[in-house]
């Protein structure tokens, strides 16, 4: 069977591979429950000296597994609680890493794949990548951090925009506005993310763990706020919008939210 998240560790950095490519590096459960293990070995070995977060495939992450939640159902919003539960504990530890951590966006990024980008002290991307929030085209609200990170990177207004009318940005674009550290061309975003991923090992990482902790701001705000996340993306899993944004996704059609409310 194959792993959803593999992991391999060369001159001090852990090489974090989402590797379900097939499905567009979608999370499900077993997804999510790999990568806290691995976040939390990161953690622990104080060997590893930088995270790499990277993906096989032609996507990076496309978010949340949709055939998973079409089919349980109505058992989504218990679904749910447990998959975004596990997903923010490996989100959070990422947070609390201290030891830098370096995103290679390789392609489409949406949903929670968004939001797991952000999560990078240095984010490079494809020139080939996009962001896309995508919560609101399945009638959920977002989690992954993705309302966190927003407004504190480019502002509330454009943050609202962004999410609201469910935009999707270009890497040029996402360079713009001060989502990505920088664009490179697509064939080298792995020669150039180990070039980084090496820079940043040989650093003083103790003293670099100490700069994210205060650039990110204090994490019990953070974890707070991922607890937020967890109950309102639940409770949008209650309501009819999601029903009806799922059935037109798997439809093929554009969804009818029309007075479905929830």
């Amino acid at each position: 069977m194959t792993k959803p998240i593999v992991m391999e560790v060369q001159d001090s950095v852990a090489y974090i591979t989402l590797n379900r490519p097939e499905s567009g590096n979608a999370i499900d459960l077993a997804f999510a429950n790999a990568l806290l293990k691995f976040v939390i070995q990161v953690d622990q070995d104080t060997s590893i000296r930088c995270a790499v977060i990277r993906a096989n495939g032609q996507k990076f992450c496309v978010g949340g597994d949709l055939k998973a939640f079409h089919e349980v159902g109505k058992a989504l919003p218990g679904f749910l609680s447990e998959l975004v539960g596990v997903l923010h504990l490996a989100i959070s530890r990422l947070i609390q890493l201290k030891k830098p951590v370096l995103v290679l966006v390789n392609g489409p990024a949406a949903g929670a794949g968004f939001g797991l980008a952000l999560v990078g002290d240095i984010v490079l991307a494809s020139k080939s990548a996009t962001f896309t929030p995508g919560y609101g085209a399945i009638g959920l609200s977002p989690d992954a951090g993705l309302t966190w990170h927003l407004p504190r990177l480019i502002g509330m207004r454009k943050a609202q925009r962004l999410m609201l009318l469910n935009q999707r940005l270009s890497a040029e674009d996402a360079l713009a506005e001060g989502l990505i550290t920088d664009t490179v061309d697509d064939h080298v975003l792995d020669v150039e993310g180990v070039n980084w991923a090496k820079k940043l090992a040989k650093s003083s990482v103790a003293a670099l763990g100490r700069t994210r902790q205060l650039l990110l701001g204090a994490q019990g705000d953070f974890e707070a706020h991922l607890d937020r996340e967890t109950r309102a993306i639940v409770e949008s899993a209650s309501g009819a919008e999601v029903e009806e944004g799922l059935a037109a996704f798997f439809g093929k059609r554009v969804p009818e939210f029309g007075n479905r409310r929830g």
